[in-house]
């Protein structure tokens, strides 16, 4: 496997893949770790996650510049990202013990309640535009719980895949529990097959959803998929443009677009579509492509040159079926993954830019006749990760975000982001399960009855 720098096309380091034959031995050691961790008390497992923060926050700089590097985050977004690590960390050493601690339920019994027991080794596939918040988000309450936890983590990031596993060892989690496993996705599908490979989570492609699903229903496994968004971010007539038009495109551009919740669709009533389309139009502009490691860089290449041309083509063919290019859209000369600050208008259904995702600085506006119209449109998406609506009535709005708009996260009067306190997830073609929060720390927990006469 080859780690490639994308903002200038040279190769990094190469690193050896692990054989399945290799990844069944470390499989069988998680296993065996994980028998004895789920034996330790609850309250003491916080103590390596203590340490992991502490590991976070030690190696923050250096562990941005391996994501500049690596994938082209811009640095000052990858040191905000190791810093979110660390206190997802804090939160569960600090809360986690009690969404684990047994529930009593009142019955007829002279005792009964709801344990929460690891269910034993979890494979977590990664992708690669959040190198460590991705891993972490998923491992960190996995582990928690009692569970041995296995990283297959996208091929072009294996720098950040063996730190990860090197931060968990400065953490002295038990030798074998986190292992990264430099696995083809082919061998990572098998893997799933495993005896000791308990269940599966995956952060990636809707067709990567299907393979893993399909492979671990067929041996009855349970698993968890955060899949792609094409979030919808709702502009009413009521809206502060200046507000709105600012949080759209700061959530469009959040790690180069390659987010699974940065907004994609702006649906803006038409009576406000000029004045937004200028503002996004001037926002964009002003965002500054550059070196990621550079600290004043909002911009950087895209992950990969691979990613970067699929966009365009997505751009191209928008086009070509009758959107206008406001700004941007042509593919840069120089080497690297580069790719513009874009916005699209006159989008409509039947283009890329209104019915797929767009993983990039690319920005589609969306016009609606009226609010009614609006929902509709954001509704219209094969996709249910996360939706925004901005508005001047608070009330409304949360009325809209909680019952009319389909989607794991509905945001009001800001942009869609994680946080380790609320469950995260998505619905549709964006996937199931739960992450974060009470409610991801058990998805991969045996909820047991225990009824005592």
């Amino acid at each position: 496997m080859q780690s490639i720098n994308p903002a200038t096309g040279e190769p990094i380091q190469y690193y050896n893949e692990h054989t399945l034959e290799a990844a069944r031995k470390l499989a069988a050691r998680a296993f065996l770790a994980s028998e004895q961790w789920r034996q330790v008390p609850l309250r003491e497992r916080t103590a390596p996650l203590l340490r992991l923060e502490r590991a976070l926050v030690e190696g923050r700089d250096e562990l941005a510049e391996l994501m500049a590097r690596e994938m082209g985050k811009p640095i000052r977004e990858g040191r905000s990202e190791i810093e979110k690590c660390a206190k997802l960390c804090g939160y569960y050493a600090e809360r986690g013990p009690d969404f684990l601690s047994a529930a009593s339920v009142p019955t007829e019994a002279s005792s009964s309640y709801v344990a929460f027991e690891p269910l034993g080794v979890v494979l977590a596939i990664m992708p690669w535009n959040f190198p460590f918040w991705q891993v972490f988000r998923a491992a960190v309450p996995a582990l928690l719980a009692g569970n041995g936890v296995l990283l297959k983590h996208a091929s072009n990031v294996c720098g950040c895949a063996t730190a990860a596993e090197l931060l968990c060892r400065k953490a002295e989690l038990p030798e074998g529990l986190f292992s990264t496993l430099l696995l083809t996705s082919e061998d990572a599908l098998a893997l799933i097959e495993d005896e000791h490979v308990a269940a599966v989570t995956l952060t990636g492609s809707p067709r990567a959803g299907r393979q893993v699903a399909a492979r671990a229903g067929a041996c009855l496994k349970k698993s968890v998929l955060e899949l792609g968004g094409s979030d919808a971010y709702l502009v009413l007539g009521d809206a502060d443009l200046a507000a709105a038009s600012r949080a759209c495109v700061q959530s469009r551009l959040i790690n180069t677009g390659q987010s699974c919740i940065a907004a994609k669709r702006f649906v803006v009533v038409r009576e406000h579509r000029a004045e937004f389309e200028a503002r996004v139009v001037e926002l964009m502009r002003a965002a500054r492509q550059g070196d990621p490691l550079d600290p004043a860089t909002e911009i950087g290449p895209m992950a990969r040159s691979d990613l970067r041309d699929e966009l365009h083509a997505q751009v191209q063919k928008s086009v070509a079926l009758g959107a206008l290019p406001l700004l941007g859209g042509a593919l840069p000369r120089e080497r690297g993954a580069w790719y513009p600050a874009t916005v699209l208008s006159s989008v409509v259904s039947g283009m890329p830019a209104h019915d797929e995702e767009l993983f990039g600085p690319v920005a589609a506006i969306i016009e609606a006749r009226d609010e009614e119209h609006a929902l509709e449109i954001a509704n219209d998406s094969r996709f249910g990760l996360g939706a925004a609506v901005f508005t001047r009535d608070r009330e409304k709005g949360e009325r809209i975000a909680r019952d009319r708009l389909r989607a794991g996260s509905c945001f009001v009067n800001t942009f869609v982001r994680s946080d380790p306190r609320l469950p995260f997830g998505g619905i549709r073609e964006s996937g199931y399960g739960r992450e974060l929060g009470e409610f991801g720390v058990r998805e991969f927990v045996n909820i047991k009855t225990v009824y005592v006469e």
